[in-house]
């Protein structure tokens, strides 16, 4: 046999014991007439010390980084213990060892704090999977896996899998779609997810369904999307939303607990999809800490009283801000958060935030300051416009204490609020908020069920075309007409108000996961096809099958869909998915280990009956 332990498992209790080792080589340390090896494997590393005989025989087969190497010998306590590696108290004494392969010099050193750049390390993936740090992160996502499946086991959900070359029916992302040699002219696609086959399982009869499955999305990429990434996807039927966010509070819950060890036992926080937007600029708010967003100006075609008191807002002419300032008077909306202990903040200070939010990812022109002073007095850099108790109020409205610097953005509503969160976040990160052993979730409920398309005057599904109503929501779907008469008056159109079924869990400001309970009347699943702009003969030609399911006693049901890659970069620290899954691809949707996308041979594309024709 090639070995009898492995590099991580010896212990001081080994000592004397003859045992066999294999691994690769990590460093060579000679010292005079003895040598020391370090020796890794997955488990770990062990030292290895070649005496005087053996010494004079690597003189004439030195080893290099990375050989492959057993070794025969004798566990002994080292006199110069490690305390920062597990083996650190004992050493093999070699007796006897072979090369079993030898290796080139690899391009980086296999070391935590690698001299491997990214696209280096990329392309030399197989030899960055040596490293410690990246077996970790595969360690973790196998951990998560694990937990996974024994919870849901125990839940009596069942693992089955479905099909990944099916249908293309493009309604979000697109499709990545596959040529059928078979089928001259007709095209496979790989599934953005498993939707309408948990669905279809749901009318089968199978009420617990889950697959650890991949999914694939033609998309731009970035650090936290890949073409093809992987889903702990979920369904049940005979559920009510209540059902479905408790079964996975408690799925969450087990990884924290298995994974990190940490004893989740909080409730989970839940709020709506408008208190979200209101109070956080987004739909996945990092709640670990404040600075609620306060609009200051309401913008003139949203804002209502409900939306007043969500903002902390007082209705009126001009909000809190009316006055000789342009800039705000001018602007559709005024939005600040109050940034905890920061009045201190010098010139040089606000200067570098003004310069934050002008950058091009954020794109505003300019940032107002208040300070807040501990004697309770303020400065602003817009004093010469309002007055003491002109800023005081806007203080209060922000709940700004003394010794807070509160930061202003005005500009068009949508615009104005996103850059405001994003704001917010950075000065969360900077303050030392946002730590990445501290764990929130978050609910997000209520959400709209659709969105206006403004370029097509049309609806769009927010979430996907299955998610259902609310149950208070459905005749008002049924008996109103789809149709936007005027683009003008979209607001006032009776689908504007619908809300989804839907529900999105968040964690530390990342959506992790999300669902709804679905549609599973053949009345109801037509009408949401032609609010979408679907007529009859396309409805049939893409989810004919779907329909005609509902019409076999199809259980009312529902689920969710976890981001599995990104669960497992937020439990790791880092914010890219990238550094947890083994082989992924680069920012430009390519696998430069091994060349892919490549182009195929002209054999290849004769047996499809394929002509390319590449514009230039």
């Amino acid at each position: 046999m090639f070995r009898t332990a492995t590099c991580g498992e010896l212990r001081i209790a080994d000592a004397n014991k003859e045992v066999t080792l294999a691994g690769w080589v990590q460093t060579v340390r000679k010292f005079g007439s003895i040598t020391f090896v370090d020796l890794r494997d997955r488990y770990g590393i062990t030292q290895l010390l070649f005496g005087e005989e053996l010494n004079k025989v690597l003189d004439e087969n030195p080893l290099g980084r990375e050989f492959v190497l057993q070794a025969k010998g004798k566990v002994n306590e080292r006199s110069n213990k490690n305390p920062n590696i597990a083996t650190g108290d004992i050493e093999l004494l070699v007796n006897e060892f072979k090369i079993l392969n030898k290796s080139a010099v690899p391009p980086f050193k296999i070391e935590d704090d690698t001299d491997g750049g990214d696209d280096l390390r990329m392309k030399y993936r197989f030899l960055d999977l040596r490293r410690n740090a990246v077996k970790k992160n595969l360690e973790l996502r196998y951990a998560v896996s694990r937990s996974t499946r024994n919870y849901l086991h125990e839940q009596n959900f069942m693992d089955i899998e479905t099909p990944f070359l099916i249908k293309s029916t493009p309604e979000g992302a697109r499709d990545f779609v596959v040529p059928s040699r078979m089928n001259p002219g007709q095209f496979y696609a790989l599934p953005q997810s498993p939707q309408t086959f948990k669905q279809l399982l749901m009318v089968s009869g199978y009420d617990r369904y889950y697959q650890i499955v991949k999914c694939f999305r033609d998309e731009d990429l970035r650090a936290d999307r890949q073409p093809e990434f992987t889903q702990i996807d979920c369904e049940m039927c005979f559920v009510e939303q209540e059902d479905i966010l408790n079964m996975f509070e408690g799925l969450v819950k087990r990884i924290f607990k298995d994974v990190k060890g940490i004893d989740y036992t909080e409730t989970v926080e839940r709020m709506t999809w408008e208190e979200a937007m209101w109070q956080y600029g987004n739909d996945k708010p990092d709640i670990r800490f404040g600075m609620k967003l306060c609009n200051l100006k309401f913008p003139s075609h949203t804002f209502t009283a409900k939306h007043a008191a969500l903002a902390g807002t007082p209705l009126g002419d001009g909000g809190l801000i009316a006055g000789e300032f342009a800039v705000f008077n001018d602007a559709e909306t005024v939005i600040a958060i109050a940034v905890p202990g920061c009045s201190e903040y010098t010139r040089k200070q606000t200067d570098e935030l003004t310069e934050w939010v002008k950058r091009p990812q954020i794109g505003m022109k300019g940032l107002v300051f208040i300070k807040c002073n501990a004697d309770g007095s303020f400065k602003s850099s817009v004093d010469k416009f309002y007055n003491e108790d002109q800023l005081k109020a806007i203080a209060e409205a922000t709940n700004a204490k003394a010794g807070d610097l509160i930061l202003i953005l005005a500009g068009t509503e949508e615009k104005t609020r996103k850059a405001t969160s994003d704001l917010r976040m950075e000065m969360g990160k900077r303050l030392g908020l946002r730590k990445d052993d501290d764990f929130k979730l978050l609910w997000v409920l209520d959400f709209p069920l659709f969105e206006y398309a403004e370029e097509d005057n049309r609806w769009v599904a927010r979430h996907h075309p299955f998610t259902s109503p609310k149950p208070s929501d459905i005749d008002t779907m049924i008996n109103n007409n789809p149709k936007i008469e005027n683009a003008a008056e979209y607001l006032k159109h009776p689908y504007a108000n619908i809300k989804a079924n839907a529900y999105d869990m968040v964690l530390n400001g990342n959506e992790i996961g999300g669902g709804s309970i679905r549609i599973f009347q053949r009345e109801l699943q037509e009408k949401m096809f032609e609010a979408l702009g679907m007529d009859e003969e396309e409805q049939q030609h893409k989810f004919g099958f779907l329909l005609g399911a509902f019409e076999y006693g199809a259980p009312p049901h529902g689920g969710l869909a976890f981001g599995f890659d990104r669960l497992c970069a937020i439990l790791g620290g880092s914010e890219s998915i990238r550094d947890f899954i083994a082989f992924p691809k680069n920012n430009s949707g390519r696998d430069v280990m091994i060349d892919a996308p490549s182009a195929i041979d002209a054999k290849q594309f004769d047996e499809l009956q394929i002509k390319l024709d590449l514009k230039q």
